[in-house]
This record gives structure tokens, C-alpha cells and sequence, in this order.
């Protein structure tokens, strides 16, 4: 196996890796073998028939993507250990070359954590608190009437204070996340998707537009947070957690949040790093 890496101005990170037909045909006669097992022929008791007269009974299209599920995890960690990788989302697969009798090559689209500089993101958000405390007069408010800045107002000056730029991978995969989600809530009204559209006046490029921009300002956001949190120190005991999930309204959210209780230490963490910006 012999693997190529490239790497995008976004961070998308693109492997290029080429299997050798020898590799390709040890597992495909491996994955051929177990299909037989599985099938009844005329003249053999289940399982009994040699492969190779088993093999025109099955889809060449199954057989292709059993032999690809079978060597693509191997090769594609062999590939991250040799460009020394850590990514963070699922590789998305796409097959080049698949030809009988030739080297397998594909590609694997990835990304690792983006760098993030948080530049004077304190001067941002201080001065949105400082604001937040002057009363439309001009004069400064009591502690009893002053307002805490609207979680937009807070987004918007963390956001502006740093940068960080967001891989397309992550873009894409977020928006499909936002676009499906959407297109549930939209069949629970009893709608297509055709008439939310029109009733919105919007084109299908248009939403998909809209929805990638709010994907990477969520991503952004995401990664901008998380290295405050770290610079900041900001931690969630175990016990904040407990309390989380004492609070759940019943047995089944429950035992969602005790699934997920690293997704949920997140949440948290990421809560307590906007409040500590709300307060600077």
C-alpha cells in the first residue's frame, strides 16, 4: 500500500491511497469464501458450495463493497499513521479506481483540529459588556437594572476578535446535518420540501447557501470556544455532570444524557466559558 497527502488552504486534508491488486485479491477471495456460506445452491448442502461456483449468484456490486469494507479501515489508519494524522470527523470515501485485475485506488477526505487565533477577543467582548451597562441617556444604569448582553451580541464580538478557519469537510457535513434536520421538521408540517421552499421564496441553492454560512459560523464558534476554555482553564467537575443529568425531565432523556455524557461535559463547558466571557 503506498499512500499520497495533500493538503488544502482550508485545512481539508485529501489521501490518495492506492491498494495493490495482490492485497485486493486475497481479500476479495476472503470475503468471497464467507458469502458462501451463507447461500444454498442445487446439489450442496448450505454452505458447501466452492466459492468460485457460488460467486455467479452474487451481485458484483456486493461483492465489491464487502472487499472494500474489509480493507478500507486498515488502510486508511495504515495511511494516518504513515502522515503521522489526527483527525477529527470520518473520512469521506471516494472510489477512483476499482478495475478487476488492477490496483484499487481511492481517496479519503479528513481534517484535523483547525488553528485557532484568538487575537484581543477580550477587548471585543468587554466592550459589549461595557455596553450593555450604559443606559440609552448615557448614564450608567444601577446594578439592579443592568442587562447582560444577548447571547448574539456575545457570539458576534468572540467571533469577530478571532479567527479560524473552518475545513469545507466540516462545512459540508454540518450543513447536510441542518438541511436534514430541516427537512424533518418540515415533513412533521405536513409540507414538502418544494412547498417550504416556495412559501419561503427561496431556491434549493439558495437554502443550501444559507445553511452552509450558519454551519461554519457554528463550527467556528465551536473550535473559537474551545480554545478559550483551554486558555482560560475553564474545567466541568464530574459532579456538575451528576447534577445535569439529576435534572433530566425523564427515564429516557436520562439515560440519553448518561450515554452521552462526554457530549454533555462539552455542553457544559462550552456554558461556562460564555458565562465567564459575559462577566469579564
Amino acid at each position: 500500500m503506498k499512500s499520497l497527502i495533500h493538503k488544502e488552504e482550508d485545512g481539508t486534508i485529501k489521501l490518495t491511497i492506492t491498494l495493490p491488486f495482490t492485497t485486493v485479491k486475497t481479500a476479495r477471495d476472503q470475503v468471497l469464501e464467507s458469502m458462501a456460506k451463507e447461500i444454498n445452491l442445487p446439489g450442496f448442502r448450505k454452505g458447501k458450495a466452492p466459492a468460485s461456483i457460488a460467486e455467479s449468484n452474487f451481485n458484483p456490486q456486493a461483492i465489491r463493497e464487502n472487499v472494500l469494507k474489509k480493507i478500507l479501515p486498515d488502510a486508511y489508519m495504515n495511511a494516518l499513521t504513515e502522515h503521522s494524522l489526527k483527525p477529527i470527523v470520518s473520512p469521506k470515501i471516494q472510489l477512483e479506481e476499482a478495475e478487476e485485475d488492477k490496483d484499487w485506488v481511492f481517496h479519503a477526505l479528513t481534517c484535523e483540529l483547525p488553528t485557532v487565533d484568538l487575537g484581543d477577543y477580550k477587548k471585543n467582548v468587554k466592550a459589549v459588556n461595557v455596553q450593555s451597562k450604559i443606559a440609552v441617556s448615557g448614564k450608567p444604569v444601577g446594578e439592579d437594572e443592568q442587562k447582560k448582553p444577548t447571547m448574539d451580541q456575545m457570539v458576534k464580538a468572540v467571533l469577530e476578535g478571532t479567527k479560524a478557519t473552518v475545513p469545507h469537510i466540516l462545512i459540508e457535513q454540518e450543513t447536510d446535518r441542518l438541511l436534514s434536520q430541516l427537512l424533518e421538521d418540515v415533513k412533521k408540517l405536513g409540507l414538502s420540501l418544494d412547498q417550504y421552499l416556495g412559501s419561503t421564496k427561496r431556491s434549493p441553492e439558495d437554502l443550501r447557501n444559507e445553511y452552509a454560512k450558519r454551519a461554519e459560523e457554528d463550527i467556528k464558534l465551536e473550535f473559537v470556544l474551545q480554545k478559550i476554555a483551554e486558555t482560560e482553564k475553564v474545567t466541568v467537575d464530574p459532579k456538575e455532570v451528576d447534577e445535569a443529568i439529576a435534572k433530566a425531565k425523564d427515564p429516557k432523556e436520562k439515560e440519553n444524557l448518561e450515554t452521552n455524557r462526554y457530549l454533555l461535559t462539552s455542553i457544559l463547558r462550552q456554558q461556562k466559558t460564555l458565562d465567564l466571557l459575559t462577566n469579564l
